[in-house]
């Protein structure tokens, strides 16, 4: 029986290698350099485009899959089988001398994310929930996750561009290899939860059935699974596209560092206010959702860099905060044994989601411009404020963490 834990120490111990592994895995050297590396080996517009295409369709396809593979055999079997396939990415990208390698070393890095991303958030909750008895701390908990998420990023875009400054962007890719090794020896020395593993394993074609059922409800779920998909699909388009206001008012290229690196930071910022922003009262839900229009709005009108920047930010910030308990809501709402299968498919639907809404974007701002390509994301700010409004006044979950006791039979 699941017994409450009497100090966090447990848990916190419990994760360190987790978090070490996570860390590592954020020293991505070349992000920083990538396309001036591009530039190098002959990239042009029209392949930049193909690269994404490929990268945003190869995430949907593996991370089912993956999910399944999590749930049926070893959720730190997939994050290590994720740093494979950075280090695969890292050494083809580092090798490339054209565009259909640099290609393929994009693919690997779909996989990455494919194989991380549900996997991580149901392995927190898990021991969380293994350690705790219940759910309650996973806000906490994944939130620090993201911020070593975010010091990774920060600090490897800073690192980076000045190695490469000192020596070639291609070096970058190589000196990305070791931290990605080093975050697989993290990855073995954690101990993974056991809830997922039931006492009788059912087969294949049910845990299929099952995970499906789950990700159609329209009761409880649809709400939370719908937030979810329409705020993955707004912060990747901020993170995507938020650059070209810059490109609108001429930055000069020495702002674009500074930029980027206050917009990933939000992802640690968010994350440490995970748990401490209320989203299950109706008046914090307001404030958040006013703030999250009206900075959505700026984008629509203003040509000041310092203000579009902030706005972005502050944007960015409210989306990943609330992203958290949204993927809290989702855990709790089901069992442990199809959790990495159900919340890999909220991320694939996601990525489906993101693909339509990007190639409008991109079609609205080469004809109109980037300020009337901004009146969509207004629209995905004000959706995901009324989606939170309604699950903050209605019970959106079961009694308790679907992974307790009683709802997987343990």
């Amino acid at each position: 029986m699941l017994m409450k834990s009497p100090s966090g120490h447990a848990l916190r111990k419990r994760l360190r290698p987790l978090h070490f592994a996570v860390l590592l895995q954020g020293m991505s050297l070349w992000v920083p350099v990538e396309k001036l590396f591009l530039n190098e080996i002959g990239f042009d517009a029209a392949s930049v485009g193909l690269m994404a295409a490929a990268y945003a369709a190869v995430v949907p396809i593996v991370e089912i899959p993956s999910g399944i593979l999590a749930d049926r055999w070893s959720r730190r079997g997939v994050l290590v089988v994720s740093s494979v396939a950075l280090v695969l990415s890292a050494v083809l990208g580092g090798f490339a001398h054209d565009v259909p390698t640099y290609i393929l070393s994009m693919l690997a890095l779909g996989g990455y994310f494919a194989m991380y991303s549900g996997t991580m958030d149901a392995v927190v909750y898990d021991t969380v929930l293994e350690e705790t008895g219940d759910g309650e701390d996973f806000e906490k908990r994944i939130g620090r996750v993201r911020v070593l998420e975010a010091v990774g990023l920060v600090s490897s875009s800073l690192l980076g561009g000045w190695l490469a400054s000192l020596t070639s962007p291609r070096l970058m890719y190589f000196l990305t290899v070791p931290f990605a090794v080093l975050s697989i020896v993290a990855y073995l020395r954690f101990r993974e939860p056991s809830l997922h593993k039931p006492a009788e394993r059912s087969t294949l074609g049910s845990h299929l059935a099952m995970t499906f059922h789950t990700l159609r409800q329209r009761g409880r779920l649809l709400p939370i699974v719908a937030l979810a998909v329409l705020s993955a699909l707004t912060l990747q388009v901020i993170f995507e596209f938020g650059p070209l206001w810059l490109v609108a008012v001429s930055a000069a290229a020495v702002l674009y560092g500074p930029y980027w690196a206050g917009l990933v930071s939000t992802i640690g910022l968010g994350g440490a206010l995970a748990g401490r922003i209320r989203f299950d009262r109706l008046p914090t839900v307001g404030v958040v959702a006013a703030l999250m229009v009206l900075s959505s709005l700026v984008l629509t009108v203003s040509g000041n860099l310092l203000l579009v920047t902030g706005a972005q930010i502050l944007l960015a910030l409210l989306i990943v905060a609330a992203t958290i308990h949204i993927t809290r809501l989702l855990h709790d709402a089901i069992p442990s044994t199809i959790r990495t299968g159900v919340a890999s498919g909220v991320s694939a639907l996601s990525w489906l989601a993101f693909l339509p809404f990007a190639l409008i974007f991109g079609l609205v701002t080469k004809h109109a411009g980037v300020h009337a390509a901004a009146w969509m994301i207004v629209a995905s700010a004000a959706l995901i404020g009324l989606l939170l409004a309604k699950l903050a006044t209605g019970k959106s979950t079961l009694d308790g963490p679907a992974g307790q006791v009683g709802h997987d039979g343990e």
